[in-house]
């Protein structure tokens, strides 16, 4: 007899993955773009915590060589990871399938170099695209979603200072993106706003430039367990009340007190020698959502506490750990501050 949370994950799987199929689609395509896209992109390509892909100015300008290399790269250090474990044919089904959400057939860039002057090309950067790429090429902040209010453009700037991109964009592709922008985005036309063709190429060379400080190999996961756990000398009510009093000294509100299983078994039958605080920084809570909407899979913050044959233990997840799977830079910034605050909780409630 399946269990009741193997079920839950069937419902949920099922829920995500089964996408409308257009006529003409390529079935291997649509299946494949459901199991490892859609929930970022969106199942019609309109975009959430990914890019939109269904988005007629970003497909009329990037090709399908553009396409399967960022399916093979990703982006090291932003949420769109490396799909490596995908064949060549899977990725191209993937690519053909997303390319059919378009009516004008892909465009095709040489691999040309540009050449021009990657040091003009830097002050130009600076004065006209260091804000929304960040002044290091580090790309717009966040991911783009919002929670309450409906999104006025739908994309972020990306990180151009990025071995991703720069593995699957050529500088022919970079250079038409500038001569032509991207509609619906921040991103305008360059030779609408009379930029020379100098300029351009000065701009493309500055962009270039930053290949020689990326790279394409994805960031080795931390190694060790996804838990900190602690010895407590306290028995467990006493546990409880330190946790909770170290919590609050951290500037986090305590939510609720309850039992492990809660919920899980008939009422009054819980094991009452398992318990979890959830406590919440409402602020810091928002700007890791704001940051990436997935941490609200370890999100909000709890401490669980544990006896077992006499000895009392506290433990919780280690943000820091977890973060390196969802490959976004900032995300593990705020993570890192999020493991060094749990650190403290659990070491001031064992003192």
């Amino acid at each position: 007899m399946k269990t009741l949370p193997s079920l839950v994950t069937m419902l949920v799987l099922a829920a995500v993955y089964v996408l409308p199929v257009r006529a003409g689609t390529d079935v291997t395509g649509a299946r494949l773009y459901a199991q490892n896209c859609a929930v970022c992109h969106g199942a019609d390509g309109h975009g959430g915590v990914g890019v939109p892909l269904a988005l007629p100015a970003f497909l009329d300008s990037v090709s399908n060589d553009y396409l399967r290399k960022t399916i093979r790269y990703g982006r090291p250090g932003r949420v769109m990871p490396s799909f490596a474990q995908l064949s060549d044919a899977q990725a191209a089904s993937i690519v053909r399938y997303i390319r059919a959400w378009s009516k004008t057939p892909a465009p095709h860039f040489s691999n040309a170099p540009v050449r021009g002057d990657a040091e003009r090309g830097a002050r130009l950067y600076a004065v006209q695209c260091a804000a929304c790429h960040g002044a290091d090429g580090s790309g717009g902040r966040g991911t783009g979603v919002t929670f309450s209010r409906p999104r006025s453009l739908p994309i972020i700037a990306p990180a151009l200072r990025n071995a991703g991109l720069l593995a699957a964009a050529s500088d022919q592709m970079i250079k038409a993106t500038l001569n032509n922008g991207r509609a619906g985005t921040p991103m305008v036309s360059f030779r609408q706003r009379g930029f020379s063709a100098r300029d351009i190429d000065d701009l493309v060379a500055y962009v270039r430039s930053f290949a020689s400080a990326t790279s394409t190999t994805p960031k080795a996961s931390a190694a060790g367990p996804a838990a900190l756990i602690f010895d407590s000398p306290y028995n467990l009510e006493e546990t409880v009340k330190n946790v909770k009093q170290a919590a609050a000294g951290k500037n986090f509100r305590i939510i609720r007190v309850q039992y492990f299983d809660q919920g899980l078994v008939p009422k009054g039958a819980e094991n009452t020698k398992r318990v979890i605080v959830y406590f919440c920084n409402f602020p810091l809570l928002n700007t890791a959502l704001t940051i990436d909407p997935r941490v609200g899979l370890f999100l909000p913050c709890r401490v669980t506490i544990v006896e077992h044959a006499g000895k009392v233990q506290v433990m919780s997840i280690d943000p820091k750990r977890l973060s390196t799977l969802f490959n976004n830079e900032e995300l593990d910034r705020i993570c890192d501050k999020m493991t060094h605050l749990y650190r403290d909780i659990l070491e001031e409630s064992t003192l």
